[in-house]
């Protein structure tokens, strides 16, 4: 597992940090392709940055108040207390994996 892990009742659930490609951030357009990624996905993720406490990124609103800018680094991860018995720990991984490459590529853009 790369990057951090964080522990929900002795599970390691995945932690990635991405950084924000889009020249305008997580605002409009890029932000709404985000978000729909993680509603997609069905899981409870969270983005944050260092300042300000984790948001949920299944919500367009808060992505976009929490003014995540081109440039900065993200931390992607899962809210332990929403996480849907179905979900394992290897398809959350997965899913953080494939959000931060899209934070990555600037393929919401």
């Amino acid at each position: 597992m790369t990057d951090e892990a964080r522990r929900n009742k002795g599970v390691l659930l995945p932690v990635r940090k991405a950084i924000v490609q889009s020249p305008i951030g997580l605002h409009a357009r890029p932000a709404a392709v985000f978000v729909r990624a993680v509603t997609d996905s069905g899981l409870p993720v969270r983005i944050g940055k260092e300042g300000i406490a984790p948001v949920d990124a299944r919500s367009l609103l808060e992505v976009m108040t929490a003014d995540f800018h081109c440039g900065c680094q993200v931390e992607l991860s899962i809210d332990p207390d929403a996480l849907p018995a179905r979900y394992s720990v290897e398809s959350a991984e997965a899913a953080l994996e494939g959000l931060m490459l899209l934070l990555e590529a600037d393929a919401a853009a």
